[in-house]
């Protein structure tokens, strides 16, 4: 027990200092504090995580495993949370990814949008949607080549329960910054081609706890940031 009460003070504390390395970051930058969304990343991490985060201001918590996060959603129904699933899709998982989130980071082929679409429930409000983008070409990650982005977001921006917001990506790992913002300015060029076609998108879903900075630098709108908040995973 007296573990647990460590454990949760310490993410009070963790999350003050995040947000304000995430405020130092964007004024760097020279672009407004409101422009950028922190999304804490709870997965592995208990409900009482999640609730101790809550407590401390937050409100938006993404999650890469179904069954895991079904099971936070159901015991934090009490709280006035957002759910944005961030793992890879199966076709047998649309269902309740559609029933239960609010955005979904991870679109990146047609058929998954498709269900997803076909399954939001009538009264609930669209699915927010980015597509994940492979921007390092990463046999291993998931994600829509750079080169097939603008004909998968022209598909999933016409599907009626969907609202496709922007895109996402997971580069691979930089030692730098400078390195780090390559990947970055390319997700940033890609969604400014998007716009410039008329394609309605605002979000860039990118940067996590090391490279959080440089996905500033480069337009980033949402951060994902995980371990900085809730400690190392086991």
């Amino acid at each position: 027990m007296a573990n647990d009460r460590v454990i949760m003070t310490a993410i009070l504390s963790n999350l003050q200092a995040t947000r304000a390395a995430v405020s130092r970051a964007v004024e760097s930058a020279g672009r407004q504090v409101a422009d950028v969304h922190l999304l804490a990343v709870s997965k592995t991490f208990p409900a009482e995580a999640v609730r101790e985060a809550y407590r401390a201001g937050q409100i938006a918590f993404g999650e890469n495993y179904l069954q895991e996060a079904l099971e936070k959603i159901e015991a934090l129904r009490d709280l006035p949370l957002e759910w944005h699933f961030i793992g890879p899709i199966q076709s047998n998982k649309t269902r309740a990814i559609a029933e239960n989130f609010a955005w979904v980071h991870s679109v990146d082929r047609l058929k998954i949008a498709e269900r997803l679409s076909a399954q939001r429930p009538a009264h609930m409000p669209p699915l927010n949607v980015c597509l994940q983008v492979n921007v390092s070409g990463e046999a291993t990650k998931s994600g829509v080549a750079p080169a097939e982005v603008e004909q998968l977001a022209r598909e999933v921006a016409r599907l009626p329960h969907l609202k496709l917001r922007g895109l996402m990506s997971i580069p691979s790992p930089a030692p730098g910054e400078m390195q780090q913002r390559r990947p970055f300015a390319q997700m940033r060029e890609l969604l400014e081609r998007l716009k410039s076609q008329g394609v309605a998108v605002d979000t860039l879903s990118m940067g996590m706890s090391q490279d959080f900075p440089a996905a500033i630098q480069e337009g980033a709108t949402i951060v994902r940031i995980g371990s900085a908040i809730f400690g190392h995973r086991t």
